[in-house]
């Protein structure tokens, strides 16, 4: 069942399309990511489907029909800035942020106790937000979102700026999440991340879906072309290129000099075969290097961009921490 359909969505800004057409449906219990480059539309897109932007055009409705007006209770919205007080401490916050939805009494406390527990923060419950690491922040306004119980969490970049450990004890807790039968919408700069959670991933590019699909169905369409480098002692023997792309499974070949690059699909890999080849035509082998596609492969193809790299926030990571 479709927790939320996205139809057709379309938002300017003066003369820039920041979301052109756009739409999607998300199934309940499950983790979709959403993926794109900067200035792709995924935030604009989030603050639709939330309520807090207005489209231009389209419509965003959810389950049973309900408008995000009647139905914002089911929501946990946790934002790419941080959304919680630091002057106030953990428990503070959530204690604020679960009488915002009418939690009250013995049921808030067992509430804000169980979310502190869940994101590792009971330890520090009474410390103030102000003395937290980035990666505590940012647990911390995760739990600011959870605390009413949601049917869908809303996560638009969460772990920006903070080190590996936090970002991977962040990726837990919403596998945890799913578990529990919650459904996600994951953006995120970092592919790792998607590869490692979703279970479907839309990518926007110049505000529109260029990409929607299950994770296996990309994996399949798109991945099953592999690189292997093998370098030679010796210059590769004359004819060695038209030999090999005699090989079933064998998609191209590149020899300069010593190095001789196979592309080749995974589902008949014919490994043995190109070096097998390479080796009774005479050709010393010195190394081997396999390099295998991944969902930054897809979206380098389909977009002609880059995600942020790890190594471009690992600085900023450190500097978020206490």
């Amino acid at each position: 069942m479709d927790i939320l359909e996205v139809k057709n969505l379309k938002k300017s800004y003066k003369d820039t399309k920041a979301v052109d057409d756009v739409s999607f449906d998300i199934e309940e219990g499950k983790i979709y990511g959403i993926l794109g480059p900067n200035g792709a539309g995924k935030s604009t897109t989030i603050k639709m489907i939330t309520g807090l932007l207005k489209q231009d055009e389209g419509s965003v409705t959810y389950e049973d029909g309900q408008k995000v007006t009647k139905w914002s209770k089911n929501i946990g919205l946790v934002p790419q800035d941080l959304a919680v007080y630091t002057e106030l401490t953990a428990e503070e916050n959530l204690n604020y942020f679960a009488a915002l939805h009418g939690i009250k009494g013995a049921k808030k406390k067992k509430k804000v106790d169980e979310t502190l527990e869940f994101v590792g923060l009971s330890d520090v419950r009474n410390k103030k937000v102000s003395e937290f690491s980035g990666g505590m922040k940012r647990r911390l306004n995760i739990a600011c979102a959870l605390v009413h119980d949601p049917k869908l969490i809303i996560m638009d970049e969460p772990t920006v700026g903070i080190d590996p450990q936090s970002r991977n004890y962040i990726l837990e807790r919403v596998l945890d999440l799913n578990k529990q039968g919650i459904s996600v919408i994951y953006t995120s700069h970092y592919m790792e991340e998607v590869e490692k959670i979703c279970d479907r991933i839309i990518i926007l590019d110049k505000g529109k879906v260029i990409l929607n699909d299950d994770k296996e169905n990309i994996k399949n369409r798109f991945l099953d072309n592999q690189t292997i480098t093998v370098m030679l002692e010796e210059s590769a023997n004359e004819g060695i290129k038209e030999k090999l792309e005699k090989i079933k499974g064998v998609s191209g070949i590149k020899v300069e000099d010593k190095k001789v690059e196979c592309t080749y699909k995974v589902s008949i890999n014919p490994l043995s075969d190109i070096i097998e080849c390479l080796n009774t035509e005479g050709n010393k082998i010195s190394n081997i290097l396999l390099t295998e596609q991944d969902l930054e492969t897809v979206f380098l193809s389909l977009t002609g961009k880059e995600q942020v790299r790890r190594s471009e926030e690992r600085r900023v990571g450190k500097e978020c921490r206490s």
